[in-house]
């Protein structure tokens, strides 16, 4: 009997000794949560992310809402990842504030949050992990900049938003009109249209404004899907190539418009490295190391002219 109880409690002494390593060598789970999973930008994204999750052995879970405007599917999600008591989540928010809660609540749970590509109210390194983002008013500056000199600083501009509760767009929209608004021979005609998340929405509602098209000299737009429904309304219109265009964002058809004259110029994100960070952070913080903040993945403007540079072309590779 003394014998039996001795072997017990070495194999408890030897369990409570290896757990440890037990724990550390279990594989992690990172949730990763797009805006949506339609658009080349985040299937751009989804390579980055599992690039970061084979050279750091962990295991990516890709899942978003299939439209960029669906908040009660994505705060559905992330409660789902969190219940689940996934390792960690990296979120790219639809909602600046609606977001924040499921945040909160997975965090009181030990699950370490990354936010990613649109802010999130909150304090970065405080109220989630890091902020992982394109600068995004810097975007904005550098679209209303390069339109302007397109525009010899004369004449009437359109701005197409993407949506309310966007911080990303509404950062980038910001920006531009900022730029814009030094140019005192600027007229903007439109500020007030949404296109919503999807091409097809802002294509509908583009032709919905088709009078201000015609009349206006340059167009900006903040998002992928502003950006090629714009596009599709300027073809049905007869009037692409002949108003002045900048975009956002770098997916082939854009690229494409931009090679036949139809976009000017498109600014540009960098998805892959942005997925990489993300996870680089989460998988970092879970394993003890010190996390910047912020950290800014960067931007770019992409013209015709500059298609061939190395950099740009390094940029604009798909996965």
């Amino acid at each position: 009997m003394k014998r039996a109880v001795v072997g017990v409690l070495t194999m408890v002494i030897l369990i409570c000794a290896w757990q440890p390593f037990l724990t550390a060598q279990k594989k992690l789970k990172i949730a990763v949560i797009p805006k949506g999973t339609t658009h080349d930008f985040w299937k751009s994204v989804e390579a980055g992310a599992k690039a970061a999750g084979k050279d750091l052995g962990v295991e990516i879970i890709w899942k978003g809402p299939l439209k960029e405007n669906d908040r009660a599917q994505q705060i559905s999600i992330v409660e789902q990842f969190a219940n689940q008591g996934v390792s960690g989540i990296v979120l790219a928010p639809l909602d600046y504030t609606a977001l924040a809660r499921p945040v909160t609540t997975a965090n009181q749970k030990n699950i370490p949050v990354v936010i990613f590509d649109s802010a999130l109210k909150g304090e970065p390194g405080k109220d989630f992990v890091s902020f992982v983002a394109t600068n995004n008013k810097k975007g904005g500056t550098l679209g209303g900049q390069y339109l302007a000199k397109l525009l010899g600083d004369q004449g009437k501009v359109v701005l197409l938003r993407y949506d309310v509760g966007s911080a990303s767009t509404m950062e980038r929209e910001d920006g531009f009109l900022e730029a814009i608004g030094k140019s005192k021979g600027i007229q903007l005609i439109v500020n007030n249209r949404y296109g919503g998340a999807t091409a097809g929405e802002a294509k509908t509602a583009s032709m919905n404004m088709v009078d201000k098209l015609k009349e206006a000299d340059g167009i900006f737009t903040p998002n992928e899907s502003t950006t090629f429904g714009m596009l599709l309304a300027l073809r049905q219109s007869n009037l692409a190539g002949k108003v002045k265009f900048v975009g956002f964002d770098t997916s082939p058809p854009l690229i494409e418009a931009m090679q036949k004259g139809e976009i000017d110029a498109l600014v540009a994100q960098d998805p892959l490295r942005m997925g990489f960070e993300s996870v680089n952070a989460i998988v970092g913080k879970i394993r003890g190391k010190k996390i910047p903040a912020t950290i800014d993945t960067g931007v770019l403007l992409v013209t015709r002219d500059n298609l061939n540079d190395p950099q740009i072309k390094k940029l604009l590779q798909r996965p």
